[in-house]
């Protein structure tokens, strides 16, 4: 990270995912918001009205906009439907920050976006969720986001308040990921960086955007607190923590479930997460699993204590094919914990056959690689060199390698210096330099590795 500025930036963090629940998104944006202070600049935080933890509040150098909100079923987040957007787009225009920083495509990003475009200011966006998971898993919201998309690609809308007044086709829920993915390339393209959190989303921005300006930037994490393990299962346990919803693979896991227990009959799968505000038909197969009494439903347990779970547990199970990175897999990894995942494309902190498994995503699969696991974990050598290479692979990703790369994005964009791409990402897409606004000089921020 850079030394301390001569003149403070103000960095202003556009995110629709700020609570009420935790998340691995909400969690990178207060690890990014915490060492973007710590490095002397100022935030502006602007997200939904909702509750949730919140490190940083009381920071004097550090201000909020909350929106009104309204809360998706099944999906524990609010959404901020458009109210006061007018307001506050004004306000943030006439006296702007110094770079602005979209965490997402939602309504708020899309608030962030004008933002930029009206008080030429640099945009960052980071791409942190599947898009197309999200529109076919919270089909119901994907009407008013295409027409926000469309009023912003067409330029027809100059206010929020407008957007009424303008028709726009409702799609089809089959064609709903493809309305927003054509909308979503325009704003892409118009960033001056689009940082992604894996190789993977990198790859697929350009898919969608080839003229996308990339870059990959893994979000960061620290080890948790060391906890004295919560008591042990009779058997093995399988451990899965993070988010209760439909597009992470919950009803994949169970079903894998209960195949390895035909085979391991003691085995136990504790699931942490707030499953009570999971969509229904989610939540009556959890509570149905949980009732045979080898499926434990801890419910939402505070991040400082979530060491005691990992170091309880066996084996990290991670069904979801829809994460961008999963900074859940970060935790388990500085925990020592081995993996057994479905998405080969989220590397970061696997080593296949050395500390992962990596199944295809169907409960045969994905139940014999937990069984193949669990078996090589008998052989205590195998086992200490899982655990090592675990903890060596976490330890690269930690908060200030990884936020301090943003820092030293943010003041490189708002001296007018351009901003290296990453290398090699389908080189036959995007450009090899990402230049801002203003181009004064080459500029190439810090990675972990330096």
């Amino acid at each position: 990270m850079s030394s301390k500025p001569k003149k403070p930036l103000t960095i202003a963090e556009f995110t629709d995912n700020y609570g009420p629940s935790s998340s691995g998104l909400l969690y990178a944006v207060q690890f990014l918001e915490g060492q973007t202070l710590a490095a002397g600049h100022r935030v502006l935080l602007v997200a939904p009205i909702a509750d949730g933890p919140n490190p940083h509040a009381d920071n004097p150098n550090r201000r909020e906009i909350r929106l009104p909100s309204v809360p998706i079923p099944g999906a524990q987040i609010r959404l901020a439907m458009g109210q006061d957007f007018d307001y506050r787009l004004a306000q943030i225009v006439v006296n702007p920050p110094d770079v602005i920083h979209v965490h997402g495509l939602g309504p708020i990003g899309l608030l962030g976006m004008w933002a930029a475009q009206q008080a030429n200011k640099p945009l960052v966006i980071t791409w942190h969720t599947d898009l197309e998971a999200y529109a076919e898993h919270h089909w119901h919201v994907v009407p008013f986001l295409n027409a926000a998309y469309q009023a912003y690609q067409l330029k027809q809308a100059k206010s929020w308040a407008q957007l009424r007044n303008i028709k726009f086709k409702r799609p089809r829920r089959g064609g709903a990921q493809v309305a927003l993915l054509e909308l979503a390339a325009q704003m892409l393209t118009d960033a001056d960086v689009v940082t992604t959190p894996s190789a993977k989303t990198g790859k697929r921005v350009l898919e969608i955007a080839p003229q996308a300006r990339v870059r990959v930037a893994p979000n960061g994490t620290d080890a948790l607190p060391e906890l004295p393990p919560i008591s042990k299962a009779r058997g093995p346990r399988l451990l899965y923590v993070g988010r209760i919803a439909a597009e992470k693979g919950l009803e994949l896991l169970l079903d894998a479930f209960a195949l390895v227990r035909d085979q391991i009959p003691n085995a136990e799968l504790m699931i942490v997460g707030d499953w009570q505000k999971a969509g229904i038909k989610l939540r009556a197969r959890l509570r149905q699993a949980a009732s045979f009494g080898s499926v434990i439903l801890t419910g939402q347990i505070p991040r400082e204590r979530l060491g005691a779970y990992y170091s309880s547990a066996n084996v990290f199970v991670f069904p979801s094919i829809t994460d961008t990175q999963s900074l859940a897999l970060h935790e388990a990894t500085h925990a020592g914990l081995p993996l057994v995942m479905c998405d080969d494309e989220l590397q970061l902190v696997a080593d296949p056959g050395v500390n992962a498994i990596f199944a295809r995503p169907n409960a045969v699969s994905l139940a014999s690689g937990i069984i193949r696991m669990l078996k090589a974990l008998e052989d205590p050598e195998f086992a200490k060199t899982a655990h090592a290479r675990s903890h060596e692979l976490a330890s690269k990703y930690t908060i200030k390698n990884q936020s301090g790369e943003f820092v030293g994005i943010y003041e490189a964009l708002a001296a007018g210096k351009p901003v290296a791409a990453t290398p090699g990402l389908t080189p036959e897409y995007g450009r090899q330099v990402f230049p801002s606004r203003k181009v004064t000089a080459d500029y190439t921020a810090p990675t972990a590795a330096s």
